[in-house]
């Protein structure tokens, strides 16, 4: 598989930029409960981006879902119903936690079960033991699991730093009990958007076939998959609006309702163009193709630290508290980079053992 690494890597960062900075527009929407400005957001997530880009870069791609089958697409939108959960409750956290320290910690899940879950679920987990590639990437998902813990060190220690009056005016908006174990959830599934995009080749090899730039081609994929988020995340929140009565939010002029929604329009971009990115990137690495997670997660963990450091979420905190988010964020970065080489590991196995089995097939010479 050929392709542009260094193209890759810079696609992928962009891709990073835009998933660290999707909450940022949301943080600075006023007067509205959380499930309303969510849902306007996800309205242009979920399915006004993914189809005004899939139809400028693959203006047949209805032609293309057409010859793909719907029964070829159901697995699609039902690993995309999954991960519509998960990133319901990786934005709950970052409610929770705050832009730094709820995406490092979300993230750090994402990372230890996005590349655990996979293989349990297919019935590699063993191979992956027994493999000195799936030794290191075991490595790198335990020093997830510690830069998790530091960072969760750092979150109560920002709890303790705020005076009593602090802890009970900032409640809404810092809950750091309820903030990771949405967190935890968020990681789970969010393996989901794995099986979706694998289980989706079949509507990328339908864009290839039809003429579609190879660049572009895992565009058309995000249209079912992200149906299937829209709709978990729509009735999570339509039930929340009849809870909390804010079906009014939509509409009530007391609120600067112009500027709101063109906050959650950019939130809501940003958000999708983390996946128009990263499919992007991932044509673009060749040989390099294992490394398109990692790169994604350290890329949206240093983007999204810069975010709370420019946003003050830190200010007035300890120094041991400003250590461990530094301490903390370091290590979640550093366990990308041991995940990533676990995974160069294993690839270079298997074309080793791909290049042995070919000599070994062909014809002697005489």
């Amino acid at each position: 598989m050929t392709g542009n690494p260094f193209l890759g890597v810079l696609l992928h960062a962009i891709g990073g930029l835009a998933a660290a900075s999707f909450y940022v527009p949301y943080s600075k929407v006023k007067g509205w409960a959380w499930e309303t400005f969510w849902i306007v957001g996800g309205l242009f997530s979920w399915l006004v981006a993914p189809w005004v880009v899939a139809l400028i870069v693959a203006p047949d791609t209805v032609a293309i879902l057409r010859s793909v089958g719907l029964s070829r697409m159901v697995w699609p939108f039902v690993f995309g119903l999954l991960w519509g959960v998960g990133g319901l409750t990786f934005g709950l956290s970052v409610r929770f936690l705050g832009v730094a320290l709820g995406y490092a910690i979300a993230l750090g899940f994402c990372a230890a079960f996005g590349t655990l879950i996979p293989p349990i679920f297919d019935g590699t987990i063993g191979a992956v033991i027994a493999s000195q590639g799936g030794r290191v990437t075991l490595i790198g998902i335990g020093v997830c699991v510690l830069g998790i813990a530091i960072s969760g060190e750092a979150g109560r220690s920002r709890e303790l730093d705020r005076p009593a009056e602090g802890r009970e005016g900032d409640r809404k908006r810092f809950e750091f009990a309820k903030g990771v174990l949405v967190a935890v959830f968020a990681g789970v599934l969010s393996a989901s958007m794995s099986f979706a995009i694998s289980a989706a080749s079949p509507i990328r090899l339908a864009a290839e076939a039809h003429h579609v730039p190879k660049l572009w081609a895992n565009t058309p994929i995000y249209v079912v998959i992200l149906l299937g988020g829209f709709i978990t995340n729509f009735a999570y929140c339509m039930y929340l609006r009849l809870q909390n009565r804010t079906g009014r939010d939509f509409a009530d002029r007391t609120q600067p309702l112009s500027r709101n929604y063109v906050l959650c329009v950019v939130g809501g971009v940003a958000w999708y163009l983390q996946f128009m990115f990263y499919g992007m990137g991932q044509t673009q690495m060749g040989k390099l193709e294992f490394s398109s997670w990692t790169l994604h997660m350290a890329s949206i963990i240093i983007f999204s630290t810069l975010w709370g450091i420019g946003m003050r979420e830190w200010s007035g905190t300890s120094r041991r508290t400003q250590r461990l988010v530094s301490a903390g964020l370091a290590v979640l970065i550093l366990s990308t980079i041991v995940v990533g080489y676990g995974n160069y590991l294993d690839a270079r196995s298997k074309q080793a053992a791909a290049a042995t089995a070919g000599s070994a097939q062909k014809p002697p010479q005489g």
